[in-house]
């Protein structure tokens, strides 16, 4: 099982980086650190097509959306408890002096996940329980110590401390009062912002699931605590959510979830199926989405009510969304570190908000649509490898080739392509066989294939080729964009 696990993700980091999704950093350089990817032209393509779509829904949910300093001040990570408490396990094999990542070793070990926040002692007992050495000389590790995962900078010639986000949710918080007033805000009210974070991982791996800079879209929905029912919950009341609580997962309307106390509120119960919503309409079925609600052990040291949206891959479930009820826990910090208050006037109520978070990973999010898109078949004898992406995030929506290049098909294909490239994203392909460009455009996820041949030049049909089925149709050129719309 653990050959075809890594099997699939070797294929698909090869295909990544053969067909501009994503590679190293740096590469090129023998001193690139690990944990840093750069996006090629098709990554960056499904990428801007899964944020376009997630500021869609934010606007229908009358979200506002900010961008605040990828730089903050030490003060605000003293307020947020992360130069305490952002810590990993990290332990060191006593003969090469190797370091790894303890949870993540013990969970190779043994084969299943551990919580992240045990303390030292119970990582040093799983490893002496277990019988873990160093998988580089077999060695014994010392005792497990705690590093801190916060990038630190200088600024200016007095190199005043400071810190890289380790993720973006700080700014929201701290930019809530003056928001509060500048935008005549009305609890509940979400508030998000993407952009970029920072954390110093002691062993990133597996490509874009952990990775040292990465790419996060967080909402946080500001709600007075008295009042967790909400008139949005109407919309989604019937809705299913699949939620895990212990080792079911049960699919259960919003509605049934909240009477039953299997989630804690209207609001929270609002946006849980708001994000399940939102991968489902990227293609994802809904039987390889989950809500798993965390155990105590499991919660980040702010939460009052954990939820991880995962998805079912091939190397099995895999966190893209952190969905924390945060309570106070945030502004109460920062109103007492910066002596300033956040309390709120919510009609004729003076309170402090509390936060319901939903911090999504893009490049986890990248990577699981690539796993579940990613197909193997045999066609005629030959392989044909095809990502079956949903047709609306594809790097491209439509190709066009001539068949051959000449008797003028080249000069109709242009035309063709420069019509279609005004409504569609388009790409024009003149270079090998047609079979060859065929298979070119399967392996980033195409959806559709238009070849002109011979005999568009008598009756101004083309052939449409569809990327799942291979199926090809003609069409007349002037009918085409209603087709492929």
């Amino acid at each position: 099982m653990a050959k075809e696990k890594g099997s699939k993700l070797d294929e698909i980091m090869n295909l990544a980086m053969k067909r501009g999704f994503f590679f190293p950093s740096c590469e090129i350089y023998s001193d690139a650190a690990g944990g840093f990817f750069d996006y090629g032209p098709n990554g960056q393509s499904i990428k801007n097509k899964i944020i376009e779509h997630w500021r869609r829904m934010l606007k229908q949910d009358n979200a506002l959306e900010i961008d605040g300093s990828q730089i903050m001040s030490q003060q605000v990570f003293q307020a947020s408890g992360h130069l305490t408490s952002f810590t990993d396990p990290l332990i060191r094999c006593e003969k090469c002096k190797s370091i790894f990542r303890g949870d993540k070793i013990i969970e190779e070990k043994i084969g299943k996940s551990i919580p992240e926040n045990l303390e030292n002692k119970e990582y040093d007992s799983l490893i002496e329980k277990n019988k873990i050495n160093c998988p580089k000389c077999g060695g014994k590790f010392g005792k497990t110590t705690r590093w801190n995962m916060m990038f630190k900078v200088g600024i200016g010639p007095e190199e005043k401390t400071a810190f890289l986000r380790p993720e973006t949710c700080q700014s929201i918080f701290i930019d809530f009062s003056r928001l509060y007033q500048t935008m005549r805000i009305k609890l509940p009210q979400a508030i998000a912002q993407l952009g970029k974070s920072f954390r110093n991982e002691i062993s990133p791996r597996q490509g874009l699931l952990r990775m040292r800079e990465f790419n996060q879209a967080e909402v946080e929905v500001f709600f007075n605590p008295n009042k967790t029912n909400t008139e949005k919950f109407n919309r989604i009341k019937k809705n299913k959510l699949r939620l895990m609580n212990g080792n079911k997962i049960q699919e259960i309307s919003a509605e049934e979830a909240v009477k039953k106390k299997m989630v804690s509120s209207q609001l929270i119960a609002y946006y849980l199926a708001w994000i399940q919503e939102f991968y489902e309409s990227l293609g994802i079925a809904k039987e390889k989405i989950r809500l798993r609600k965390l155990s105590d052990k499991e919660k980040a040291f702010y939460a009052k009510e954990a939820w991880d949206l995962e998805i079912d891959t091939s190397l099995g479930w895999i966190e893209l969304v952190a969905c924390n009820n945060r309570g106070d826990y945030d502004l109460k910090g920062h109103a007492k570190q910066s002596n300033t208050s956040m309390e709120v006037m919510d009609n004729d109520e003076k309170v402090l908000p509390n936060v319901f978070e939903l911090s999504m990973g893009i490049d986890r999010t990248i990577y699981a649509l690539l796993d579940l898109a990613f197909h193997k078949e045999v066609v005629n004898k030959e392989e044909r490898v095809v990502l079956k992406l949903n047709p609306n995030i594809a790097p491209v929506y439509v190709a066009v080739f001539p068949l051959v290049n000449k008797d003028g098909l080249p000069e109709v294909a242009r035309q063709v392509y420069e019509k279609l490239s005004k409504e569609f994203d388009a790409f024009y392909d003149a270079s090998g066989s047609i079979g060859k460009m065929y298979r070119r455009q399967d392996e980033i996820g195409t959806p559709y294939c238009i070849t002109i041949d011979h005999q568009t030049l008598k009756d101004n049909t083309v052939t449409v080729r569809e990327r799942d089925s291979m199926k090809q149709t003609r069409v007349k050129i002037d009918k085409l964009a209603e087709e492929l719309s």
